[in-house]
């Protein structure tokens, strides 16, 4: 028999006699042979460019749309690598990766964001291996460094970071990190017929909401700033017109169908006002986290535009692809009614 100790060293030798790249693609297909059919494949992949920042991207068998690993964190000004070369050596002791680990920006990550940051083990279609992101957590992490900007709580390392997010929000802001995925991946021609009602069926509820304060302070007055209207705060009465650039801004950029279906749910009355507000017909856990991110995203646009011509432009660049016609921001209001 031969010594087993003998027979280790010999393998080591061999091992360290292969090339590096030979070595990475032996102990690649033995991982994926140990985790086998545990892996979800990616079906389509593709790259997307958003600010100028190419980004690669696949849609899974299951359905979800991811981000590599790699582009997620060159997209924000981080290192594209990961430490180690692993996906697992991202997570620190707290549970956060380091782009979101520093403490003067913990106060501004959600719980849904906290608890979503772990990098997914995926098969590439060629039968690699890749470690990834949900798609979605691209806008959720830039809204934390947006955020923490908006506070001052930045330190000067960190700066760069708020500035390519800004772009990336700008971009994402268009149509949203799930359409471009399809798109760059070729999965939108595949997408089933029903896939309009799967749409509703996760955003739209078959009963009444309760109403709760959605539309933040912040919203209005950038809306009113842009208009040179006076702003009052907690002046709950609102010009009608409001109404409409919420529709425009808001509603119809969430996935296609939804605003038809909320109207069809809340129709005008006789009256010529509708009962209820679009948002208490959306889902709680697919519904209202998209309409926060797209009020995220356009009340943005509105803080770095310094009139409505130019909050117009921007709106416009950002939602290029599906943004059909212009809803003039230039709107003639009746000065008795603002005084009230």
């Amino acid at each position: 028999m031969v010594d087993e100790s003998i027979a280790a060293k010999g393998g080591r030798a061999r091992a360290r006699a292969l090339e590096p790249e030979k070595r990475a693609e032996i102990a690649r297909e033995a991982a994926l042979a140990r985790w086998g059919s545990a892996i979800p494949k990616a079906t389509h992949e593709g790259e997307l460019i958003i600010a100028g920042t190419s980004i690669k991207c696949a849609v899974l068998e299951t359905g979800k749309r991811m981000l590599t690993q790699e582009t997620f964190l060159k997209s924000i000004g981080r290192s594209p690598r990961a430490k180690g070369g692993t996906g697992s050596s991202l997570r620190l002791v707290d549970g956060l990766p380091p782009f979101l680990a520093a403490n003067n920006i913990k106060s501004f990550i959600s719980d849904e964001l906290a608890q979503s940051t772990t990098p997914i083990l995926f098969r590439s279609v060629k039968g690699g291996r890749g470690f990834g992101y949900d798609a979605m957590l691209l806008p959720m992490v830039c809204e934390v460094y947006l955020k923490a900007r908006d506070a001052k709580a930045l330190l000067p390392g960190q700066e760069h970071i708020a500035s390519t997010c800004d772009l990336l929000m700008r971009g994402l802001a268009r149509v949203g990190i799930i359409a471009l995925v399809d798109e760059a991946t070729g999965y939108q021609d595949e997408r089933a017929k029903h896939e309009l009602s799967r749409i509703l069926e996760a955003y739209i509820v078959e009963e009444l909401r309760p109403w709760i304060k959605t539309f933040p302070d912040e919203f209005f007055r950038q809306i009113y700033r842009l208009q040179k209207w006076e702003y009052k705060p907690g002046h709950a009465k609102r010009t009608p017109y409001v109404g409409k650039l919420i529709n425009k801004y808001v509603y119809e950029p969430l996935p296609p169908g939804v605003l038809e279906e909320l109207r069809n749910r809340n129709p005008i009355t006789l009256k010529g006002y509708r009962r209820h507000k679009h948002f208490q017909f959306l889902t709680a856990d697919t519904g209202h986290p998209h309409l926060d991110r797209q009020l995220a995203a356009v009340t943005t646009i509105m803080r770095i535009s310094d009139d409505k011509d130019e909050f117009e432009e921007n709106f416009a660049k950002a939602f290029a692809k599906t943004y059909q016609h212009r809803l003039p921001l230039v709107v003639e209001v009746d000065a008795k009614r603002q005084k009230k």
